[in-house]
């Protein structure tokens, strides 16, 4: 979010059942609209669960705002919702606990 000029960011996190959701929400520069447009492409893309446990040790690695990072992100949770207006962003993140998580 600080990459596209976030200057007011709100996050919270809920456990219900047994999945985690992280929701976020916060304003952007206009300028940097295309930016947001990755979102919903990299954060939903196809899992690959073999692959999970690998990048959540790769997790904070690389310069912050990378698309390459939203990917890793993407690997790591099981769906995303975007919601992009002329002044906000929302995005809703969530994550199926795994067996004794």
């Amino acid at each position: 979010f600080f990459t596209v000029g976030a200057d007011e960011i709100e996050t919270k996190i809920n456990r219900n059942d047994h999945t985690d959701i992280i929701w976020m929400r916060a304003n952007y520069n206009a300028e940097f609209k295309d930016e947001l447009s990755y979102l919903e492409e990299y954060l939903n893309k196809e899992k690959n669960n073999g692959l999970e446990d690998i990048y959540w040790e790769l997790a904070g690695s690389g310069d912050r705002g990378e698309t390459s990072q939203l990917l890793l992100i993407g690997m790591m949770i099981d769906k995303a919702e975007i919601d992009i207006t002329d002044t906000k962003v929302e995005v809703k993140m969530y994550k199926a606990f795994k067996d004794g998580y």
